[in-house]
């Protein structure tokens, strides 16, 4: 195996990859990926909303309540189904673009710390989130765990 100097990086707090901002405390959504799909316009089709849709479930863990949000948007990409955006899809589109500008960071888990796991679920969907209470910046802060 052979290490190429040129593709690593030492000696950051933070960096960039895979579209997310990785640090030794936390894992975020990398802004300017999310940027760009803000930019666009409501997708006019099927091929459309499953890129838009693709995107956003890549960041689904940092996201509350994605499956429910999503549900029908999905729906609209089936064979069967003409695909149409209602004031409902709409909505559902806008609140998915809303969460990824306003997602949490993941904390990176402290084995030391207690856990807490919070349940949801319902006739839409089951939902999980693994949080804790870390010091960060000298407060107490909970958040979800990566």
């Amino acid at each position: 195996m052979k290490i190429s100097l040129k593709k690593c990086n030492f000696g950051f707090e933070e960096l960039k990859a895979l579209g997310h901002v990785v640090s030794g405390l936390s894992l975020g959504i990398d802004k300017n990926k999310v940027a760009a799909v803000l930019l666009k316009p409501i997708p006019q089709n099927k091929k459309e909303m499953m890129s838009f849709l693709g995107f956003s479930s890549y960041y689904r863990q940092h996201l509350k309540d994605f499956a429910i949000l999503a549900k029908s948007l999905y729906r609209i990409c089936d064979q069967q189904t003409v695909f149409e955006m209602t004031q409902e899809r709409i909505k559902a589109y806008e609140k998915i673009n809303k969460s990824l500008t306003e997602a949490p960071l993941l904390l990176m888990p402290d084995w030391n710390i207690p856990f807490k796991l919070y349940i949801d679920a319902c006739g839409d969907g089951l939902g999980a989130a693994l949080h804790q209470v870390q010091i960060i910046d000298n407060k107490p802060t909970e958040g979800p765990v990566c």
